[in-house]
């Protein structure tokens, strides 16, 4: 999950992990450059935060014409070393006005 990856089968979605902020406030752009009107945001754990950073950069400097459609919280379980590990997670949905 450390690269702006796109959902299979859903272009619009855009998984935060390690790069940095503006890689990924970058796919997000591309995605509303190319016509999409929905841009789905998803992060886990610690990402959270740079997710919504990616969300705000976006929605302020570069596609204004934007809000938060939607934001869902919860928590995931994955396969750690030492079994089930439960972590947070964000989904973000852009839409441009």
């Amino acid at each position: 999950m450390d690269m702006a990856e796109k959902e299979k089968g859903n272009d619009n979605v855009i998984f935060v992990g390690k790069k940095g902020i503006m890689s990924y406030v970058l796919a997000v752009v591309t995605q509303f450059n190319n016509g999409e009107k929905d841009v789905v945001i998803k992060a886990r754990g610690r990402a959270i935060s740079r997710a919504v950073d990616v969300a705000e950069i976006v929605r302020q400097r570069f596609v204004t014409d934007t809000v938060a459609k939607d934001i869902k919280i919860g928590t995931e379980e994955i396969q750690g070393e030492e079994g089930p590990v439960k972590v947070s997670a964000i989904e973000i949905t852009l839409s441009k006005k």
